[in-house]
């Protein structure tokens, strides 16, 4: 789904959806024994975008270049923008890029509940989207399983996951697209953040608008609608940066779609459009547009998604890496792969993720969702679910990431880091590569 592409720029007022500074505690209004539970077969994961702006030239926007690619299988040559540097034509020093992001915690108010962002923060804080690791190696990555039938998207074992770069300590992000551009070893070609906290904001949301829910494992979280909370990050947005990337940071708030509860649940978005107040016409320019872009993303509690090792019977469930940052891990690398939300490709499907139907977006995350692997410690939430199932391990699950090759159908890829093992194809269509236990990609996207 996708929200419109001109903001809505109204002032939120009232007690009800009003912005305020700083965090509020509110106690819980609702014993934990009346919250209705929300089935596993209706907790579909899934991001979104919000608006999209058909920039290239404009450097009143975080930085970022221009290319193009044949897609042979369509005869089309498909133009993009991606955050950085131009890994095919940058030198030394020029070749690194970073870009500062705003991380806004909020502390989201549903029904008599308070779920704060500041409290996952410090986790976000010291999680591989922030701090370096050595993406030689992983020691665990999402297995089949049953797949499609539950325990699907279960724990497997690890194993050599970016060879080039073993031994560099990267962020994520810069991990990822140095993978993607087979910029690994010694190359000088970087993609950094650096997070900077600014101060927390309370959005209230108002009855008709969020509920309180649990899932089978007893974890609650909220559930707001998509539209409204689309409007709020919206607003918010208009008052930042641009050539920084605002990120709205959440604890266990999900988004279900229209007035249908059961449409869940949007973990997070990333989106562009023209800054308010810089005028309403085309944001194609001379250069100087005023583009904007941002991301909302939720931290996931363990035993929300992942199922976790049963008590009585032992065995593994579902959705192993579908936990702390692999919504965050998700956006980020789409916002870098498609800052502006405009980057069409030929449409794809897969048997992976079929909430998002016949997509032709360059929305990395999106066919992988739910597919990760293991990396760093991680300390917070780590005990077991209310349930007495454990699904926390201490590890944080980045998300597995689609390269650029797999949406233009280039065969052999030879614009990727090697996959682990050799192949007829030479690169890798994900960062996991052999890893990624689904054949479809180990190969290019096939159409709808």
């Amino acid at each position: 789904m996708k929200f419109g592409s001109r903001f809505v720029r109204a002032l939120l007022l009232g007690a009800a959806g009003a912005l305020v500074a700083g965090s509020v505690s509110v106690s819980a209004a609702s014993s934990k024994g009346s919250i209705p539970v929300t089935p596993d077969s209706q907790l579909n994961a899934f991001s979104t975008t919000m608006g999209g702006a058909p920039v290239e030239s404009t450097t009143d926007t975080i930085p970022h270049w221009a290319g193009s690619s044949l897609n042979p299988v369509d005869g089309v040559t498909y133009g993009y923008n991606m955050v950085g540097s131009n890994p095919f034509s940058c030198a030394g020093a020029a070749c690194s890029t970073d870009v500062q992001v705003d991380i806004t915690p909020i502390t989201v108010n549903v029904a008599g509940m308070s779920f704060s962002g500041s409290d996952s923060l410090n986790a976000l804080l010291s999680s591989p989207v922030f701090q370096g690791n050595d993406y030689g190696s992983t020691p665990f990555a999402t297995q089949a399983g049953n797949f499609p039938n539950p325990p699907a998207f279960t724990q497997g074992p690890g194993g050599v996951l970016s060879q080039g770069d073993a031994g560099n300590s990267l962020q994520l992000e810069d991990a990822t697209m140095r993978a993607q551009f087979n910029q690994t070893g010694s190359s000088p070609y970087h993609l950094t953040l650096t997070p900077h906290v600014m101060p927390a904001l309370t959005i209230n949301v108002p009855n008709g608008n969020g509920v309180l829910t649990q899932s089978g494992r007893g974890v609650v979280f909220a559930k707001v609608q998509a539209e409204w909370w689309g409007s709020r990050i919206q607003n918010l947005m208009q008052s930042s940066d641009t050539h920084h990337l605002p990120l709205f940071w959440t604890s266990n708030v999900l988004l279900y779609i229209g007035s249908n509860l059961a449409n869940c649940c949007i973990i997070g978005f990333h989106g562009a459009g023209e800054v308010n107040g810089h005028g309403t016409g085309s944001v194609n320019g001379n250069a100087n547009q005023h583009v904007q872009t941002f991301a909302w993303a939720s931290w996931l509690q363990p035993g929300i998604y992942s199922r976790g090792i049963d008590p009585n019977t032992g065995l593994v469930g579902s959705n192993w890496a579908l936990q702390d940052i692999h919504p965050v891990s998700h956006e980020l690398a789409e916002w870098a792969d498609d800052p502006f939300v405009n980057n069409k490709v030929q449409p794809w499907l897969t048997p992976t993720a079929p909430q998002y139907g016949c997509t032709g977006v360059l929305e990395t995350g999106d066919p992988v969702v739910g597919i990760g692997f293991a990396v760093g410690t991680n300390t917070y939430q780590q005990g077991p679910n209310p349930n007495g199932s454990q699904s926390a391990d201490g590890y944080y699950h980045p998300e597995d990431e689609a390269y650029l090759p797999w949406f233009m159908r280039t065969a052999p890829n030879t614009v990727s880091e090697p996959t682990q093992s050799p192949s007829p194809n030479i690169g890798r269509y994900t960062l996991m590569g052999d890893l990624n236990p689904f054949a479809g990609f180990r190969q290019p996207a096939t159409g709808c």
